[in-house]
């Protein structure tokens, strides 16, 4: 049993993956990481609890204190130059963003062909990773609700638009709307063209269904890129141990 855990910005995501398959999955507030002290209570040790944390010291600290009878066990995971397939370019490895790593590598695990990754949450990254595995460098952009708040809060007359989209909006809270969804969708398509005709788009994250609605190129749904990354991280530490166990 594998437990990995996405502590984002936002919400922790956690999920128990066995015998071959996602056996328990859940989200929660910060305010409510408490309540992850019931998986020690009500399941065996795991072989190994994976951590993807961006949210701070304090967020860190209260996931480890609610599993800490797993802590023996516990990998908070770091971005690096290369794992799990994927070659780190960034300028500096180890200021991508963790979860933008883990996304990559799990990427990497369902797709060997040239791939965008797109985190659609709080904020939404679009990542390049080549045919070789190479993350080739990426986008941050602010998420939907992000652009949207900051309408309202820094300009003198626009509202916190609760309109819809359409491709000519004809009142502020849909012309509000549209434009967030157009930038999203833009920065996605641009990237894609980028990569060529074989390119594949995976989209994860919060608003993923919401942006997906509206992208003109082909794409796939993944339930959680950052999850699926930490799993394989796990797999090949685990195969590297078992390894080592029957060289000695």
């Amino acid at each position: 049993m594998i437990l990995c855990i996405d502590s984002g910005n936002s919400r922790i995501k956690w999920a128990v993956h066995a015998d071959g398959a996602w056996r328990e999955s859940a989200a929660v507030d910060h305010a409510e990481t408490a309540k992850m002290a019931d998986l020690p209570c009500r399941r065996p040790m795991p072989a190994r609890v994976m951590l993807a944390n961006v949210a701070g010291d304090a967020a860190g600290a209260a996931i480890r204190h609610a599993l800490a009878p797993w802590l023996p066990v516990l990998r908070e995971v770091e971005s690096t130059a290369a794992a799990g397939g994927v070659t780190n370019l960034y300028d500096n490895p180890a200021r991508l963003g963790v979860d933008r790593w883990c996304a990559l590598i799990g990427a990497r695990a369902i797709t060997t062909a040239p791939c965008v990754v797109v985190m659609a949450g709080t904020a939404t990254t679009v990542d390049t990773l080549d045919g070789d595995g190479r993350f080739r460098g990426g986008l941050i952009l602010p998420g939907l609700d992000l652009m949207r708040r900051s309408l309202a809060r820094d300009t003198a007359a626009l509202p916190l638009a609760a309109g819809k989209y359409s491709v000519y909006p004809r009142c502020t809270d849909d012309a509000i709307i549209s434009g967030c969804i157009e930038a999203q969708a833009g920065a996605i398509e641009r990237a894609c063209a980028r990569l060529g005709d074989e390119v594949v788009c995976l989209l994860s994250g919060g608003a993923a269904g919401f942006v997906g609605e509206h992208l003109n190129v082909p794409h796939r749904p993944v339930a959680n890129l950052v999850l699926e990354g930490l799993l394989r991280l796990a797999e090949v530490e685990l195969s590297i141990h078992a390894a080592g166990k029957n060289s000695g």
